[in-house]
């Protein structure tokens, strides 16, 4: 029962669930770039290098043999990978750029200085207070 309530409180921390947000959503940012590079940037790009499809670029190491398939060393899937990868790290550069500009805003407003709202009356009885309490320590 001990670890169940360690555990519990392990997992409700806001750094946890925080980062488990983050997990979620970046797999899913991820998908979507995934997509949006091979549905979106790479056919234009393929069909200016000449009609070529990314995903068909490869070596052949080995031909097909029989029942064997062939064994190919695929970079086209490789360069797709490496766009989808610069897209990602463009995106979360910008984002992280953003937060940290809000955050050099708020530190650069100026604070206002509280506004008192006791009169003098409750200030020199808070004194008279403060000292009979030194006193009596």
């Amino acid at each position: 029962m001990r670890v169940l309530n360690e555990f519990k409180a392990f997992a409700l921390r806001g750094n946890v669930v925080e980062m488990a947000i983050g997990i979620i959503i970046g797999a899913a940012f991820g998908k979507v770039v995934s997509s949006f590079v091979a549905n979106v940037v790479m056919p234009p790009l393929g069909l200016l290098i000449g009609g070529v499809d990314f995903a068909d670029l490869a070596i052949v190491l080995r031909d097909a043999q029989g029942e064997l398939p062939a064994v190919t060393l695929g970079y086209g899937l490789f360069i797709q990978s490496v766009v989808d990868f610069l897209i990602v790290a463009a995106a979360i550069f910008v984002a992280v750029n953003v937060m940290n500009n809000l955050k050099r805003k708020e530190v650069e407003q100026p604070v206002s200085p509280p506004v008192e709202t006791q009169s003098k009356q409750e200030i020199l009885l808070s004194e008279i207070r403060d000292l009979l309490q030194q006193q009596r320590q």
